[in-house]
């Protein structure tokens, strides 16, 4: 059962080292865990959700960095404590207009860093479904393409159909990518609930 909630959060998201920007707009419930928002970033970033990922941004209640993600003793670093759970995490507890800003990594391979800000809490918009997303500029890197580095080389390699891997890496994308496109009442959202016994293997 969905819970009740009358204000919004709305979050830019900006993929960090590109030019030009990538970036989306979105506004999502306050009821939102840290896992619903990382679904929902996914979502309006076209990513898959293959690898793991977390938040760090500061506490407000220490006045510490934290990390928000998925535990995994794996990835644990010796200096830093283990990722609390994303899906125990409210963001209505750390976000605030005193407390706006969060840095999201997915990916720790292809290294996938993203400045996520809260601009505005607002009044719940009747009609409205929640989450949306109200804009946003160019298209997401694929999935697994090698980080940035990998971006740029896949880039050369559509745009130029001599390169040596022009036919394989446009057969591997799909016959096309435009870096330049992106459209916002394109993006479909996955229930979090569904994303969760997906990725957790769960009945």
């Amino acid at each position: 059962m969905k819970k009740k909630f009358n204000q919004v959060y709305q979050f830019k998201i900006t993929l960090k080292g590109l030019e030009p920007l990538i970036w989306r707009q979105i506004q999502v419930p306050e009821t939102y865990s840290f896992w619903d928002l990382h679904v929902a970033i996914q979502d309006v970033m076209s990513w898959l959700d293959y690898h793991l990922h977390e938040f760090k941004m500061i506490d407000p209640k220490t006045g510490m960095k934290i990390r928000i993600g998925i535990p995994d003793e794996d990835f644990l670093d010796e200096m830093e404590e283990d990722r609390l759970a994303g899906w125990e995490q409210k963001i209505s507890d750390y976000f605030s207009t005193e407390n706006k800003t969060a840095d999201y990594l997915y990916d720790f391979g292809d290294n996938w860093e993203h400045r996520v800000i809260l601009e505005k809490i607002l009044p719940r918009e009747a009609g409205v479904k929640y989450p949306v997303c109200i804009a946003g500029e160019n298209a997401c890197p694929p999935e697994d393409c090698g980080g940035i580095g990998g971006y740029f080389e896949f880039l050369e390699a559509i745009k130029n159909p001599f390169h040596e891997q022009h036919k394989d890496m446009l057969q591997w994308i799909g016959g096309k990518f435009d870096p330049d496109y992106f459209n916002p009442t394109k993006v479909k959202f996955w229930n979090p609930q569904k994303r969760f016994k997906i990725a957790f293997e769960e009945e």
